[in-house]
């Protein structure tokens, strides 16, 4: 959750611009906001300062009643997403007030938050990046194994974070320090330097610093 004003955005891919020195910098396309206010949380009421914004319109059929019942209050429709932001002051907002890329400029620093690509069950070489065992005599069939990973008696048990075989990425994933290159109002788009986490059309948050 977001600790300053935010938008929630589309990853839309990457590409790569040239700059005036004839220089390469890849970049990716984030299509952000429009991003109405559906509620905002105060200190007397819920216990913390926060705005709940949302992304991506939906036709009535794709939300339940309760959420129907909660867009209409905001009155600006129905929508696939939901985050909130904390913020200091809520005084300066209005339910069904539209965030958009204007909050941003180039050369910010953002945070860009998403969740990473899912690599399903791995072992230690590929999730880890462990060397494997040795491709010679004496070494038999356990060539991308990790290797001894017991103790002696004491403890005569595996330490709690233990690099090990298991689930890779399908994990949120924030950078702190992502710089924009262009901010196009007309369509939505932020453009940032380099690479952001998650796939194609993946949600992300980009968040003031």
């Amino acid at each position: 959750m977001a600790k300053t004003l935010a938008l929630l955005g589309k990853k839309l891919g990457m590409t790569r611009i040239f700059a005036e020195d004839g220089t390469i910098c890849p970049v990716t396309i984030i299509s952000a906001g429009p991003c109405p206010i559906i509620q905002i949380k105060t200190e007397d009421s819920e216990g913390y300062n926060a705005l709940q914004v949302a992304y991506e319109e939906v036709p009535e059929r794709k939300v339940n009643k309760p959420m129907k019942g909660h867009f209409d209050k905001a009155g600006k429709g129905n929508f696939r997403h939901l985050a909130e932001c904390r913020l200091d002051n809520v005084a300066d907002y209005e339910v069904g007030q539209e965030l958009t890329v204007d909050m941003f400029a180039t050369g910010d620093s953002v945070k860009v938050s998403g969740t990473s690509k899912g690599k399903g069950f791995q072992g230690v070489i590929k999730r880890w990046n462990f060397s494997g065992m040795k491709a010679s005599h004496g070494v038999e069939k356990v060539h991308r194994s990790p290797g001894s990973v017991g103790n002696a008696t004491f403890p005569g048990r595996i330490w709690k974070g233990k690099k090990m075989p298991g689930q890779m990425g399908n994990a949120r994933v924030t950078l702190p320090n992502v710089e924009i290159v262009d901010v196009r109002l007309e369509d939505n788009v932020i453009v940032v330097k380099g690479q952001i986490p998650g796939p194609k059309n993946g949600l992300v948050m980009i968040a003031k610093k």
